[in-house]
């Protein structure tokens, strides 16, 4: 739908609903919001290839917002089509720019044409259908060159919703140094870790097998990602809730004894204290991302060669599953008065091979595009940070392994807000984990049902 388009009373009603009941503050897997009652109710009839061209010919201003320096892939796409201009702007990171994104659209001026939207975050301006599908721009067209699950997160069928940019496929770095130290065998399943675990703390109490922040709700929800938990199924307005499903409950319970035993720490993460702990050697262990290789080398650059990675250990012996600790996206608004020249800038930024291999070898984003995770220049490269592990090969081969059936719940940003009084507060006091999980599910039963939202849990 362009922004030339009228709305549908449809539309307007549904939208009034969920701005009204602040369900537009997170995402949900973009495969829920399919229906009657879903975006384009208008859609824009594909345009062909020599109409495509033509329109990016045209002079054009378009404003980009992004938390990431894309200087140099605007640029790019400038050089490519000179009379489209592009105004880059840094409206905050995630949650700050999501709430002037909103303020925006409800005012029905001031949007961007293109926005960066994390995925955790996405279907919620889907739902609200406040993005432009980008399938009759031609970027249907782009799927198989994509990692299978990052497509289905921003996509519903045959329409697509925004570009993937960057991800975060989970696998273990771990410190050599200690493991060396301690005769500590690189586990493989998580029993094995646990074993590990219970060996380095009889051994030194005063390091951590890993750390289990208390204040990270998506790195909880990418261990339950690779544990198989799917804590949200969404349809439209009926959500069922599992925060204390079967498989979250095993995925506390093997959590909770550790912490009690203090064989791993409970930090709040990305702080000073935890940043001199990596350095340090006080964890033995990060369960992290695939962008963590590159921002450890930075915030932890005097343990340079006691790293190593290894892939996530694995809940069934033999298994390759992993699961996805952030990554983001481009859309396009509906506000768009330019809707080739914005559809064009996200599908440039995301798929071209020189500017995608620049946010992931610059900028330390891990790409989604399958040209990047098999370019010779990427994942060849020998970090000496590691070891001279080919670390980028190992992370494109995690990301493989991630399930595309992961959803988002509608309403994230209680979620994460109730994180820390419900798990954040078991962690800290080494409650069990498991309760924890229980106080969660009836606090985001309790909000959702206020909400508007039909509740199964």
């Amino acid at each position: 739908m362009t922004s030339q388009q009228e709305n549908t009373s449809r539309r307007w009603s549904r939208r009034s609903f969920l701005a009204t009941s602040a369900l537009a503050t997170a995402g949900t897997a973009l495969t829920a919001c399919s229906g009657s009652d879903g975006p384009s109710d208008k859609a824009v009839k594909p345009l062909s290839s020599a109409s495509m061209a033509a329109a990016l010919k045209k002079p054009a201003e378009i404003t980009f917002w992004t938390w990431v320096d894309l200087k140099k892939q605007v640029a790019m796409f400038e050089e490519k089509y000179p009379n489209i201009k592009v105004k880059i702007v840094n409206a905050g990171q995630s949650n700050d720019e999501y709430k002037k994104l909103r303020t925006a659209l409800k005012a029905g001026k001031g949007a961007p044409d293109v926005v960066q939207i994390g995925f955790d975050t996405l279907s919620a301006f889907v739902v609200t259908e406040d993005l432009l599908d980008l399938a009759p721009y031609g970027a249907g067209d782009l799927k198989d060159d994509y990692v299978d699950w990052t497509w289905k997160q921003v996509s519903d069928g045959d329409k697509v919703y925004a570009l993937p940019q960057d991800t975060g496929p989970l696998g273990m770095l771990y410190r050599k140094d200690v493991f060396d130290h301690y005769k500590l065998t690189v586990p493989e399943t998580w029993e094995e870790f646990a074993e590990q675990g219970r060996k380095l703390h009889a051994a030194n109490a005063a390091i951590a097998m890993t750390n289990l922040p208390n204040n990270d709700a998506p790195n909880l929800f990418g261990l339950a990602w690779q544990a198989g938990a799917r804590p949200f199924e969404v349809n439209g307005t009926n959500v069922t809730i599992g925060v204390n499903s079967a498989k979250m409950k095993k995925l506390a319970d093997f959590w909770t004894p550790l912490v009690q035993q203090g064989i791993v720490s409970t930090d709040a993460d990305f702080n000073n204290d935890w940043y001199a702990g990596l350095t340090k050697g006080t964890y033995a262990t990060w369960v992290t991302a695939g962008w963590a290789p590159l921002f450890l080398e930075g915030t932890a650059a005097k343990s340079s060669g006691k790293w190593r990675v290894a892939p996530i250990p694995q809940w069934s012996p033999g298994a390759q599953v992993s699961g996805n600790w952030g990554g983001s996206t481009n859309a396009v608004t509906v506000q768009t008065k330019h809707p080739e020249a914005a559809a064009a800038l996200a599908m440039f930024i995301n798929h071209d091979k020189q500017s995608s291999l620049g946010m992931a070898t610059e900028l330390s984003l891990f790409p989604p595009l399958r040209s990047t995770l098999e370019n010779p220049a990427y994942i060849d490269e020998k970090s000496a940070f590691f070891g001279g592990q080919q670390v980028n090969r190992m992370f494109a081969q995690y990301s493989g392994t991630v399930s595309t059936d992961f959803q988002w719940s509608p309403f994230n940003d209680y979620v994460t807000s109730s994180y820390n009084p419900t798990i954040g507060t078991a962690l800290n006091r080494k409650k069990s984990l498991s309760d924890a999980l229980d106080a969660w599910q009836d606090s985001l039963i309790s909000y959702a049902r206020k909400q508007g939202f039909k509740v199964t849990g």
